[in-house]
């Protein structure tokens, strides 16, 4: 969802209505179990971070189970408040400000919302990020959204996040790998994940599933580059693990592959169905034929 220009008056009502809806929440010392919100975090001038501190410190977040928060938006913005940034030095830095006060309110609620099952927002996937996330052990629900930032990922530290839930059921990644990154590979691994869609991602592609638990898998094949020279290209895709091959070896619970669902024995041999369903998912060498990776 886009933010909607309003005019400064307007937008002046509207964070009038915010903050006494948190001011009655807060005298009431209420207890949270759901929190869902959209503030820029970014933003200088309004301080919604330091608004959003104020409020957790003034309600209980003992109970708090899901965390919804796009910390990269707010969802009314004043049309006439606000300089637009132009130059690229100006957007680093608002997207600086914008993860830092999302990484002070992460570390609030690792003290303070420890039963937290479900979590989604914007991931920047930076260390300390990773990190903090890792400190929700309650966590089953995991949704991480792309957030524009000019890095990749490191593929230990992908590995490291799932490995450090032990109740994740339930993970949803939105993940741009960077062309620099094409000959990298991604390791996953979990005893609980029964759910993984990364259907949404951009160019990533599994070295390692050890997903013993798995039921569904939602992946799509997307475009990561052209390769004009073929040699090039073959030694890229020799890199990579056959999707099949890694379903075979360490999902042996696997029952759908994104709208398929797999017949029983798949992993002794492949069929039509199935072959077509890789063709659409799979980067190697036997399930692409083109120039594009």
């Amino acid at each position: 969802m886009d933010g909607v220009l309003v005019s400064f008056l307007e937008f002046e009502r509207w964070k009038e209505l915010v903050d006494q809806y948190a001011f009655h929440l807060t005298l009431r010392s209420a207890s949270l179990l759901v929190l869902q919100a959209s503030f820029d975090l970014g933003d200088q001038k309004t301080k919604w971070t330091d608004f959003l501190l104020q409020f957790l410190e003034g309600i209980h977040c003992s109970e708090l189970q899901e965390l919804e928060l796009n910390w990269t938006l707010t969802h009314l913005e004043p049309v006439d408040f606000y300089p637009s940034l132009g130059t690229v030095a100006q957007i680093c830095l608002t997207k600086a400000d914008q993860y830092n006060s999302f990484q002070t309110l992460l570390k609030k609620l690792t003290r303070s919302a420890t039963k937290l099952s479900k979590i989604k927002p914007p991931f920047d996937w930076s260390e300390h990020s990773v990190s903090l996330l890792t400190h929700f052990h309650q966590v089953h629900t995991l949704e991480l959204n792309y957030f524009r930032v000019f890095k990749g990922v490191r593929p230990e530290t992908m590995k490291g996040l799932t490995k450090s839930l032990p109740n994740l059921k339930t993970l949803i990644l939105q993940v741009l790998v960077p062309v620099k990154d094409l000959g990298v590979s991604y390791p996953l691994e979990s005893k609980s994940l029964e759910y993984l869609d990364v259907s949404q991602t951009r160019g990533l592609v599994f070295i390692c599933l050890d997903l013993p638990s798995l039921n569904e898998l939602k992946v799509k094949k997307t475009i990561r580059g052209i390769i004009p020279n073929r040699r090039r290209k073959l030694a890229l895709q020799s890199r990579w693990c056959c999707l099949y091959d890694l379903m075979k070896s360490e999902t042996p619970n696997l029952q759908m592959l994104n709208a398929h669902r797999l017949l029983p024995h798949w992993w002794e041999r492949g069929y039509t169905g199935l072959s077509e369903v890789l063709m659409q998912s799979c980067f190697c060498t036997q399930h692409t034929d083109t120039w594009l990776l």
